[in-house]
């Protein structure tokens, strides 16, 4: 069973802030899809689940609403709209992660992407699951399982290969800032019959971007020219207008999917704004999103 779908990423606000944030948030999706005319065309949210990281994160990371706390305060609010998430695996052992998983899709979540430790730490660390043995393990649980696809990282060939034949249905790629995807989603069909689908994720770069460096860092590889490209893009984006910014993005957008359409694999969006939803935000996946979109059930 494939997604078909525009997902748009909500990020749980943080616990200090109270039930009446949560909503807030909802309430601004269904403001700013009417403003934007978006109104049914986002038929899923993508909550992460957010575990600590770097300490030189940008942006302080206070504790936030547990995925299923913030997804059953919004649900009601969100008539249509589904819900994704992202579950950390590697510090649970395994009959605690099926507790959790089964909390997860009995709550209507319809995707999971199986996470590992943060950057912090070296694969294989953690108490608990590895994400690559989660997708064999939670096969009969979880329907779509996904994983994380950088396009950019060495080795992601190898990498996504082996996720695919532990029993990833999909993959949803950072935030792209370039069309690596392309030329990566080519050679793979190329060397392996794997089709997962693919979630092509966009991020609104807004002019605070170049004082604050959030997602700059999110997107780091030191050492990497691809993603230093990545980088000076994200730059730039930040310092253009909003209707230049726009055409920026659009640009990017077309390439990408123009790209991968013809390769085989079922294609998806996930649209993220880093700094919180916006209007301009909005405007931008509008444009997005009335070029290219997935079929959508019925």
């Amino acid at each position: 069973m494939t997604l078909n779908t525009v997902a748009l990423e909500l990020v749980p606000p943080n616990v200090d802030e109270g039930r009446e944030r949560a909503l807030e948030e909802a309430r601004k999706v269904l403001r700013y899809s009417a403003e934007s005319g978006l109104t049914g065309r986002i038929r899923h949210v993508m909550i992460p689940g957010i575990i600590a990281e770097d300490d030189d994160r940008p942006i302080a990371m206070k504790p936030k609403f547990d995925v299923l706390d913030f997804w059953s305060v919004i649900k009601p609010e969100l008539p249509g709209i589904s819900g994704l998430c992202t579950q950390v695996t590697a510090f649970s052992d395994e009959s605690t992660l099926r507790a959790r998983l089964t909390s997860l899709t009995d709550s209507g979540m319809e995707g999971v992407v199986f996470v590992g430790v943060p950057r912090t730490m070296n694969d294989g660390e953690g108490s608990g699951v590895a994400p690559t043995d989660a997708l064999s393990i939670y096969r009969d649980l979880v329907p779509n399982r996904g994983v994380i696809l950088i396009p950019t990282r060495d080795g992601e060939h190898g990498r996504f290969n082996f996720k695919c034949d532990r029993g990833a249905t999909y993959g949803m790629t950072q935030l792209l800032y370039s069309d690596a995807i392309v030329g990566f989603l080519a050679e793979f069909a190329k060397t392996t019959d794997h089709r997962p689908e693919i979630l092509l994720s966009f991020g609104f770069v807004p002019k605070m971007e170049n004082k604050t460096g959030l997602i700059n860092w999110l997107i780091q590889d030191p050492g990497n020219a691809a993603v230093a490209a990545e980088q000076d893009f994200v730059k730039e984006l930040a310092g253009r207008e909003p209707p230049q910014k726009r055409q920026m993005m659009l640009d990017l957008y077309k390439r990408v999917v123009d790209g991968v359409a013809e390769l085989g694999f079922p294609l998806s969006v996930h649209l993220e704004a880093t700094y919180g939803l916006s209007s301009p935000a909005f405007a931008t996946f509008a444009e997005m999103i009335n070029y290219w979109a997935p079929a959508q059930r019925v």
